[in-house]
């Protein structure tokens, strides 16, 4: 029903994680792949993994999206390689923690740079191409901390988190008349490679306070996007899908151990 087959999809940090299992849902789904990230190595490896899981083309692009004249160079790539841009997954963002008393002007900067400044890059170098496209797609990777809940060492990540939805808020307005939608998903938990080397005992712990029971997978959040980027979602606009495993309803851990969860 949602046909992806033959778009032309470009995936920010789509080498590992999150981004990667957006990726292999496009891919799998018969889009043309671009995959966007600063390993080389990186970014062989996620693109001899997803290359013919579907009818469509996947290749590689070096990036750094806190760069702006880095985000144009990958745009002009993409559409060589491709011959347009159709879907926009701006999803490269980085999470190191630090507490907000000890809290430096570098890392602030370096999370900004990446997760807001990397959005905006990223979205004007493609939006040419979007605009030609005739019914572009921009699906940013927020996040539920920052725009629903908060955690500790996070002040910075957070607040990223919560720029980007507004940024998407007004860049729907502004895009709407080229018939480009922006929305954003959501994540919770998601057992990407950084958090499975956090060990059992602490995926175990976090998949106690998740109403269903267990983290979420990459593609979970791929398929959400893939959604978001179909023709049958050209109605929706400015919105966000939070994709979480209902984390974010319990009040309290009480709310779940009533339940038996």
């Amino acid at each position: 029903m949602f046909s992806l087959q033959g778009k032309s999809v470009v995936v920010t940090g789509g080498s590992k994680g999150i981004g990667r299992g957006i990726a292999a849902v496009f891919a799998t789904a018969g889009a043309n792949v671009a995959i966007a990230a600063r390993s080389a190595v990186d970014l062989d490896s996620a693109v001899a993994d997803l290359d013919g899981l579907g009818s469509g083309t996947v290749i590689g692009v070096s990036a750094d999206v806190s760069q702006r004249d880095s985000c144009v160079a990958m745009a002009a790539e993409v559409v060589a390689a491709f011959g347009g841009i159709d879907v926009l997954c701006a999803n490269a963002g980085i999470f190191p923690d630090a507490p907000l008393k000890s809290m430096t002007s570098e890392q602030l900067d370096q999370m900004l740079d990446t997760n807001v400044k990397g959005t905006f890059y990223s979205v004007q170098a493609c939006l040419d191409a979007l605009i030609a496209s005739g019914r572009g797609r921009v699906v940013l990777t927020s996040s539920i901390t920052g725009p629903i809940t908060g955690f500790p060492g996070w002040t910075h990540y957070g607040a990223s988190k919560a720029a980007q939805l507004g940024f998407m808020r007004t860049a729907a307005i502004e895009l709407s008349p080229h018939k480009i939608t922006v929305n954003a998903v959501l994540p919770g938990n998601i057992l990407t490679e950084g958090i499975a080397e956090m060990g059992e005992d602490y995926i175990a712990q976090m998949a106690r306070s998740i109403p269903a029971g267990a983290l979420g997978e990459p593609a979970d959040i791929g398929y959400a996007v893939a959604f978001l980027a179909s023709d049958e979602a050209g109605y929706i606009t400015g919105q966000t899908l939070t994709v979480d495993g209902g984390q974010v309803l319990p009040e309290s851990p009480e709310a779940l151990s009533s339940t038996g969860v």
